[in-house]
Parts: structure tokens; sequence; C-alpha cells
């Protein structure tokens, strides 16, 4: 039994291939996430011109740098949804593109010390986290709820493509732009245009907003409308249960990162090739969000999420056990497509349960949530497989997966029948 609403016209991708406004939006983001990618790849690759500071190592600065990239996604995440129900989605999301193009274009002209760039990285990354729950909330405000499912399952493909493409042709482009355009400032010109090109392509779109209140507005309780977030979902079940889903989602993923680099090694690959692995994970996202947009009315009444966790289970439990490339690169694809039979409908159900009033907070604490539970996997992930071997691990990650996919399907059940 899938929680959200049946679609009552549902002509899968084909009714927002029509839709021009939320094309836009599509191609925009598109191009704003494939520059968030070759941003973070400029980043690294800049740190060879900038002197180590005193007392701080080479690889020190590499771990400060994404130290200072990922910050404030855990520091403003709720406050960037907070912001979003305030003001105009587009004036935050085309104002985000240009404040991030324009201290990109910066950069060369900035004294080479690496405090400064930390500052600027610091800064690009907290205008990011207004974007991303501005982008969530607009999408409702352009697709009609019989289609959502649809337009999510087509965010989430190419949101994933870009997170392959935009780091495969990251070095690729930024070396051709140096070579093309001049080391002084051509990568950072690249860079920047994808920024202020994602703002252009999406500065024609209209949308069809309510007009934040002269009191909503001029409101300065941050912390309340915080707070107004947290009893929304501590109310709302159902909502509550699709944000626990994601995080665990982005948790399984975020251990597989770590868990990749290994598994490269006993596949006789070399450690900075795991790649693959998460490529073809990629792909299989890719492929699951295909059929969710095209046949997700048909697949309506299935039990979507849990069939998404079992198999992901599937795939962990039997993963290590596997000595075939070609076999783990299929079963990585098959957990991707299990991973957006979980993605996808449940970021749809929080789109339809929410209110449009409530659409910032919601997605911002959605993004705090999945971007705080990150850091634990990443961070235990590692000490665990040296003390416990990969193999435990990863039948221990299969157990809790199927677990929490249970629980959720049980707990979603529950929830409906209170509300019927």
């Amino acid at each position: 039994m899938f929680p959200t609403e049946p679609a009552a016209v549902n002509n899968g991708f084909g009714a927002l291939l029509k839709n021009r406004g939320f094309m836009l939006l599509w191609i925009g983001q598109l191009v704003s996430q494939l520059a968030d990618k070759v941003f973070f790849v400029l980043m690294i690759a800049l740190l060879e011109n900038y002197p180590p500071p005193p007392g701080l190592a080479e690889n020190s600065m590499y771990s400060t740098l994404m130290v200072a990239f990922t910050v404030p996604a855990v520091l403003f995440g709720s406050a960037g949804g907070i912001f979003v129900d305030r003001f105009p989605k587009k004036l935050i999301m085309v104002g985000s593109d240009v404040v991030r193009g324009c201290l990109t274009l910066l950069i060369p002209f900035l004294p080479r010390e690496f405090l400064i760039l930390l500052i600027l990285t610091f800064a690009i990354s907290t205008v990011t986290q207004f974007f991303a729950p501005a982008e969530q909330a607009a999408i409702p405000l352009l697709v009609r709820r019989e289609n959502l499912m649809a337009a999510n399952a087509l965010f989430s493909s190419t949101m994933m493509g870009a997170l392959i493409i935009g780091f495969a042709i990251g070095e690729p482009l930024l070396s051709w732009a140096k070579s093309l355009l001049g080391e002084e400032y051509g990568q950072e010109l690249v860079v920047s245009t994808l920024y202020l090109l994602s703002g252009a392509i999406m500065q024609p779109i209209n949308f069809k907003e309510d007009k934040p209140t002269v009191e909503h507005r001029g409101s300065n309780h941050l912390w309340s409308e915080f707070t107004e977030s947290l009893r929304y979902l501590k109310k709302n079940r159902l909502v509550l249960n699709a944000m626990l889903q994601l995080v665990t989602l982005y948790c399984v993923f975020a251990a597989l990162t770590v868990l990749t680099i290994r598994l490269a090694a006993d596949f006789g690959l070399k450690e900075k090739q795991f790649g693959f692995f998460l490529a073809a994970a990629g792909v299989g996202m890719v492929l699951g969000a295909g059929i969710l947009g095209h046949w997700g009315v048909k697949l309506h009444r299935k039990p979507l999420p849990l069939i998404g966790f079992l198999m992901m289970a599937l795939v962990l439990g039997v993963f290590t056990f596997t000595h075939n490339l070609l076999l783990a690169l299929g079963l990585c694809a098959l957990l991707g497509v299990g991973a957006s039979l979980i993605g996808v409908p449940m970021q749809t159900l929080i789109q339809q349960q929410a209110p449009p009033n409530m659409h910032g907070k919601v997605f911002g604490f959605q993004n705090h949530a999945v971007n705080i539970a990150l850091s634990l996997p990443l961070a235990i992930t590692g000490p665990l497989t040296d003390i416990l071997g990969l193999r435990i691990v990863l039948v221990a990650m299969s157990l809790i997966v199927a677990a929490v996919g249970v629980w959720a399907w049980q707990n979603t059940r529950r929830v409906l029948q209170d509300v019927i």
C-alpha cells in the first residue's frame, strides 16, 4: 500500500514535457547541480596554488576544506527552509545562483590565502542551503498533484545523473577552461557561468504562490518557526514516517560511500576506482525513477518503500559473497532501483501532505536532518569495518535495512488506519 494520493490523470513524463515552467525549473536545477559538483572539484584543484598555513599539513588542508563545504548544511539547513516560506521562491533560487556565481568569480581576484578560500567555500555552501528547499517547495507550485510522482522521479534521476556526470567531467572541463581561457581566471569563469546560466534559465518561470503577508515577512521569530515545523511533524506522523525513511536511505548510501573503497580493493580495482560501484547504483536509481515516472499510477497500491528496503537488504546481504565484478555492478544497479522505490514515493508523499505554507520549513528540516544523519555513518563505518570486517558490517546493514523497511511499512499502515 502506497500512501500517496491516486492519480486522476497521469500521462507520466509526457505531461511534464508540455509544462514550460516545470521544464525551466528542471533544466535550471540540473545546471545548478552540475555547477555544485564542478565547484567542489575546483576547490580541490585550487589547493595546489595555496600555501598551507603554519602548522597545517597539506592533507589537513583537504579535510578542512571539506568541513567548510559540509558544515553549512548542518548549521543552516532548517534556517534556509524558514526563509523559503517568507520570500518568493524564484527570488531565492535565482538570487542564490547569482550570489554563488559572483562569489566564485571573486576567487582569482583575492589574495591566495587558504583562510580566504575557506571563507568563500563556506559562504557558497551556505547559500546553497537556501536553494535546495526552495527547489523542492517549487515543484508542487508548477505541477499538478497527479503528476508529482513523475516530477519527483525526473528530479531524482537527474540529480543522480548530475552527481555522476558532474564529478566525471569536472576535471576535464576545468582543464579545458584553464588552457582555453587562461590559468588566472578560466576555471572560475566556467563555474561562475554555470551558476549564472542556471539563474537565467529559471528567471522566466511564473510561480503561482501566495505572497507572504507583511506580518510573516517581518517576523523575527526564527526559532518559533523552527519549533513550528517540529510540532507539525510530531502531529503529522505520515510525513514524519516518510522523512525517517528518507534519512535511513541517505544513511545507507553514506555508509556505502566508505565501504565501496574496501570493495574496490576486494574486486581487484584501485581504491580510487570505487566510483564504479556508486555509478552503477546511480544508473539503477535513474532506471527505477524512470519506471516510477512512467508507470507510477499502476503501482500506486503496491508497498513500494517496503519492496525498496527489502531489495536493498538483499543486495547488501549477498554482496560480500560475490566475487564477479560484473555481477557486483549489477547488484549495485539493483540496489539503486530499490533506493528509487523509497526516495521518489516518500518525497512525493511529503509534497502532497504538507500544506504550501509549511513546504519551506518541512523541506529545510528534511535537508537538515539528512545532513546531520549522514555524519554518523561516515564517521563509524570505517572503524567498524576495521574491527568487525567487511562481511559482518554488510550483513548487519542488511538486517538493519530490512528491519527499518518492515517497521516503516507497519507504522504507515497504522497511521493510515487511524486517519481513516
